[in-house]
């Protein structure tokens, strides 16, 4: 079967599992490790596609769910797809809708056949399957669609998880049943198992059979220790093909895209550079500043003074706080430039030092210079 996405590593690090790839989609080559912001809604908050573009970024992630509930996927399928609808013209990957739903806690019911759910916007009431999934994801039009999974909560036991991890690879073999047109978007499967390595072996197991042209690992970064979560990332990583990208999701603090890409991870996405953008907190190359701090009132210095980004390049701490302290929107677009251009350039960094032998060096050397976590 031929897919609409493939992979293509190009090398690997000596003294870790870190790689260097390129994925290769509909709308145009991904190199990676990639960090992919995150576009809940047909658009990064406070930025234009086109700064985004500017920055450096090469996909960008839409949810599911939220554009079924808002404007609707028939409206966005009408507008000639997310690309077009959006202004958009790099690769898109669209999350499955699941972890939203499951998020909703006692505004949804689980059953075999799907979930019924409640809007969180207005209450009214909605049921998605795994087909409902792939039906709407087809009418967006994203280059990489994701099944739709149950995410366990943490902590859960051992039954609890066992379960929704075989009812997780029972959907997605639905998801694969449901999904037709494979030289458009390509299908991704994802791992579940909560803290348990068997699990995560049996869900990884019940995955790769399938033969999806990509696999992410979710159920991770859910409120448990990070220790914790290395831990079990170490036995992920493992379980999933060499020759397929690996995504994990919602992923996005510096250290975590360290030791994702250091035990093998491809992809990763979050919402944090953004959300902290917006309440005031920036990722710059000696840690996390936030401009709310009395500190910088008369600080007429950048934000970082090893950043290049339009920000920096253009306005001061002091104006940064007061634009935050009056609460203009200006503040949010300045602020979330920043942090994407941190990130996205990061990841490039990565991948430079990945290509010379020396990404373990790199990494001490940004831990060293950004300080606690």
């Amino acid at each position: 079967m031929q897919h609409a996405v493939s992979y293509e590593l190009i090398k690997t690090d000596p003294r870790s599992r870190a790689r260097r790839g390129r994925v290769i989609t509909p709308h145009g080559a991904i190199e990676t490790p990639v960090f992919m912001p995150v576009g809940t809604a047909a658009t990064v908050k406070a930025m234009r596609p086109e700064q985004v573009k500017e920055l450096g970024a090469q996909i960008i992630l839409s949810n599911t769910y939220h554009l079924y509930l808002r404007p609707g996927h028939e409206i966005v399928r009408e507008a000639g797809g997310l690309h077009k609808f959006m202004n958009w013209d790099g690769a898109i990957l669209t999350d499955s809708g699941g972890f939203q739903v499951f998020s909703l806690g006692a505004l949804r019911k689980i059953k075999e056949e799907g979930v019924y759910f409640r809007s969180h916007i207005d209450g009214s009431k909605h049921f998605f399957s795994p087909e409902t999934s792939i039906e709407v994801q087809n009418a967006l039009g994203s280059d990489i669609i994701m099944a739709f999974d149950e995410c366990a909560p943490y902590p859960a036991d051992h039954r609890y998880v066992k379960d929704s991890l075989n009812r997780t690879s029972r959907w997605l073999a639905r998801c694969k049943e449901a999904h037709k047109d494979t030289q458009r978007q390509s299908l991704f499967g994802i791992m579940q198992g909560g803290m348990y390595k068997e699990l995560r072996y049996e869900s990884a197991m019940q995955i790769v059979e399938m033969d999806l042209p990509g696999y992410s690992i979710g159920g991770l970064s859910v409120g448990e220790p990070k220790e914790m979560m290395y831990d079990i990332l170490d036995s992920c990583v493992e379980y999933l093909p060499k020759e397929k990208p690996r995504y994990l999701m919602g992923v996005g603090s510096p250290d975590c895209l360290f030791e994702g890409v250091e035990r093998g991870i491809d992809m990763f996405d979050c919402v944090l550079p953004t959300r902290i953008a917006r309440n005031g907190t920036a990722m710059t190359s000696v840690g996390r500043i936030s401009i709310k701090n009395a500190c910088h009132e008369r600080d007429f210095t950048p934000l970082d003074p090893n950043c290049d980004c339009y920000t920096c390049r253009n306005y001061s701490r002091a104006y940064l706080r007061h634009l935050f302290k009056s609460n203009e929107i200006l503040s949010s677009m300045l602020l979330t430039n920043h942090n994407l251009h941190f990130l996205v350039q990061t990841m490039g960094r990565i991948r430079s030092a990945i290509e010379e032998d020396r990404f373990l060096e790199y990494k001490r050397e940004f831990y060293d210079s950004y300080g606690a976590f």
